[in-house]
């Protein structure tokens, strides 16, 4: 006979028993659900949004498999390595739930705890909606390969090599939540902010960032700081807004779709960080998206005084003239007009007017009289490639012209193309080259 002590501790023991079999069934049944297989237009309409959010770019190292991490990325505060997104389960994302998925993506909070740097977009990410998230999700777990491939530790100095401050940072600076429906626009309109402030993440390239690193406008509604432009990585995104030389106000939407599909226009071509946004990215949106695309941003007002350095037309025509009928005299009295004919002449003519859709024109180009020079000595020392796209295979390239020109001789030429032909933007000086040039080397040190 038991007594009741020892009936008392089995009944404990066969409740403990019951409750750790229960849970592990609860555990069983939401892991099956988890690893449930998602429909397969789920799993395309995934492989769709990573292509709007260009993830691969980042997430893909030189020579590296897709989505692997690796890459290194340059940042005012140091080195960063994008990280492993493949559904390997040791050194990817393959044990990541559906909620560890989402709050890297709304919060920047890895499954571990550790917080994300906003290299990674989760800023702009955070505005995606739950149908787009779940998309991405199967996606990444169901339609992309596993790699193993463990990631690299960031290269930071102390303290920002402390991503606890990461937690001090989201909360000065981070504004959460989902893209918010504008009543009073069209549903075109609404999809083109949509993508251009989530997952196309326009803004963290083309918007001016304050001392903490913070984009210091987040959409239209914060004002003209919006898409005015900045500096990224030694090159200058231009500014998206309705500046009229150096911003979008003169492209007609067809012309805005073009440049996004193919990444050259008679206007412009893609060159550097863009040239990899067009050939990774927006070549594979549809029309509608692409349309969308170019409703909102014609929407945006200019991001300054846009009468800011205009010259009157008269004034315009004499110093085109006058740049042209110098070059093809053979006068290089003007500084730079001697490299100029030595170096570009060939391709961009004397004129200025390059070859349609082939060698980008001079004149009046956005890059050109951009106020910050940054892309075009990145150009001249290091040169740079169109896209290669399925409407416009032939990557057609610059080459660089670093090794051969001195730092004044780029600061000459490129002064001379930013003030011929009716351009009118500020001279180029030594430093200005001599910085990027010192920045370039660096880079290529950088493993």
């Amino acid at each position: 006979m038991k007594t009741p002590e020892q009936i008392a501790l089995h009944s404990r023991l066969a409740a403990v028993v019951i409750t750790v079999v229960f849970a592990a069934l609860m555990i069983a049944f939401c892991t099956m659900a988890q690893a449930a297989p998602a429909s397969q237009e789920l799993v395309q309409r995934g492989a769709y949004l990573a292509r709007a959010g260009d993830c691969i770019a980042c997430h893909t190292a030189r020579e590296g498999q897709p989505f692997a991490g690796g890459l290194p990325l340059n940042t005012p505060i140091g080195i960063i390595y994008s990280t492993n997104i493949t559904p390997d389960l040791e050194t990817g994302i393959g044990r990541y739930s559906r909620d560890d998925f989402e709050k890297v993506m709304r919060e920047g909070v890895a499954k571990d705890g550790h917080h994300l740097y906003p290299a990674m977009p989760y800023t702009s990410y955070a505005r995606l909606t739950q149908e787009d998230l779940s998309a991405l999700y199967a996606w990444f777990t169901q339609g992309v390969e596993p790699v193993h491939n463990p990631n690299r530790r960031t290269r930071l100095s102390w303290p920002l090599s402390m991503r606890s401050l990461m937690a001090v940072w989201n909360g000065l600076y981070f504004k959460k939540g989902e893209y918010a429906v504008d009543p009073d626009k069209s549903a075109e309109w609404n999809r083109g902010a949509y993508l251009v402030q989530g997952l196309g993440h326009c803004g963290d390239c083309h918007t001016p960032r304050g001392i903490a690193g913070q984009v210091k406008a987040v959409s239209e509604r914060d004002g003209g700081r919006y898409l005015a432009g900045a500096t990224l990585d030694n090159w200058y995104a231009s500014p998206l807004a309705g500046d009229l030389e150096t911003g979008l106000k003169a492209w007609p939407k067809d012309e805005i779709v073009e440049f996004l599909r193919t990444g050259r226009t008679a206007r412009v071509a893609a060159i550097g960080i863009m040239s990899e946004v067009v050939g990774k990215s927006t070549q594979y949106l549809t029309d509608p998206d692409l349309m969308a695309i170019a409703e909102y941003l014609k929407s945006l007002p200019p991001s300054f005084n846009e009468g800011q350095g205009n010259a009157d037309s008269a004034m315009q025509a004499s110093e085109e003239s006058a740049a042209t009928r110098a070059l093809r005299a053979g006068d290089t009295g003007i500084p730079g007009s001697r490299d100029y004919l030595d170096n570009c002449n060939a391709c961009h003519r004397s004129d200025g007017s390059g070859a349609k859709r082939t060698f980008p024109n001079l004149v009046k180009n956005e890059v050109v009289n951009a106020s910050d020079p940054t892309s075009l000595i990145h150009l001249v020392l290091a040169g740079s490639s169109m896209p290669s796209t399925q409407t416009a295979p032939s990557a057609l390239a610059m080459p660089d012209f670093g090794w051969r020109l001195s730092d004044e001789e780029v600061a000459d030429v490129l002064s001379f193309v930013r003030g011929s032909w009716g351009n009118h933007a500020a001279g180029v000086s030594r430093d200005e080259v001599g910085r990027v040039r010192k920045s370039l080397a660096i880079q290529k040190t950088v493993r």
